[in-house]
């Protein structure tokens, strides 16, 4: 009988000790008040770097930069930046000094296209395309001077594949992707790297919202739409957990991953092995 698949670390718990070799380092975190966002603040401070956490959930932000105080010890710190992404000027200013940057601000929306709110499509591509494009048009320049940079994007499964109705989803994360790609090859010989991480579902607020709502469309219990809808398609049958991202964030950034540039690494259970 196969063996039931490993969990992974408990939701919330505290991140590793510094063992990455990140102190001194500026790293900006976007997205960072919950979910995967929150877990990488958390990792790369207790890397030890200054975080720049951004967010407009500037409660959310307080509540991250409090719970870092109780439990990293060690010289990274977490610090609150409250913006809006759509402020495309000020999220570029907001990147300005960064030594990593993290693009993980998302949001989620469902509808077949033909009934897709244009509006709704544009924002999704602001927040989740052409704000990355301005962070990183802001983060370049100091890490050039620098000889040194990280650019992690947080991209997905479907930065790879596509499914029905998340065309403005899909859309963002496989422009994610090129954006990332064109990054790497402009950033190497100034020693920036840039890579994507496509985590599956993972247990964030966006994913539990999801699964609320197909809870209710469908008719059936939210444990059914994780296991016969989420992930009927994967080989692991559990969410991803933030704090696993985190570690690959972590890692992307360390000094054995200078190497590792232009690709994307997929943690999803086994999802795009079909």
């Amino acid at each position: 009988m196969n063996a039931p698949p490993v969990p992974g670390p408990a939701p919330g718990s505290a991140p590793r000790s510094a063992d990455a070799g990140l102190t001194g380092r500026t790293a900006v975190v976007t997205g960072a008040a919950g979910g995967i966002g929150r877990a990488c603040g958390l990792r790369l401070a207790a890397a030890g770097a200054r975080v720049r956490a951004v967010d407009r959930d500037a409660e959310g932000l307080a509540d991250l930069v409090a719970f870092a105080e109780r439990t990293v010890r060690t010289p990274g710190t977490v610090e609150a930046y409250a913006l809006d992404l759509t402020d495309l000027d000020a999220a570029e200013r907001a990147a300005e000094g960064a030594d990593i940057l993290v693009n993980n601000a998302g949001m989620q929306f469902v509808r077949p296209i033909d009934e897709f709110p244009p509006e709704v499509f544009s924002r999704m591509l602001t927040v989740m395309l052409e704000a990355p494009f301005r962070l990183v048009r802001g983060a370049l320049p100091g890490m050039y001077e620098r000889g040194w940079g990280r650019i992690v994007n947080i991209s997905s499964v479907h930065g790879l594949r596509a499914s029905a109705y998340k065309s403005a989803y899909v859309a963002a994360k496989h422009g994610l992707e090129g954006l990332s790609k064109t990054a790497a090859l402009e950033g190497a010989p100034h020693g920036v790297t840039s890579n994507c991480v496509n985590p599956g579902y993972t247990r964030t607020p966006l994913v539990e919202r999801q699964i609320a709502d197909q809870a209710a469309a469908h008719g059936i219990s939210e444990e059914r739409v994780v296991s016969e809808v989420l992930l009927a398609d994967a080989a692991v049958k559990r969410l991803v957990e933030p704090e696993e991202v985190a570690e690959a964030v972590a890692y992307l950034c360390g000094p054995h991953a200078s190497f590792i540039t232009g690709t994307s690494l997929s943690m999803d259970g086994g999802w795009t092995a079909h």
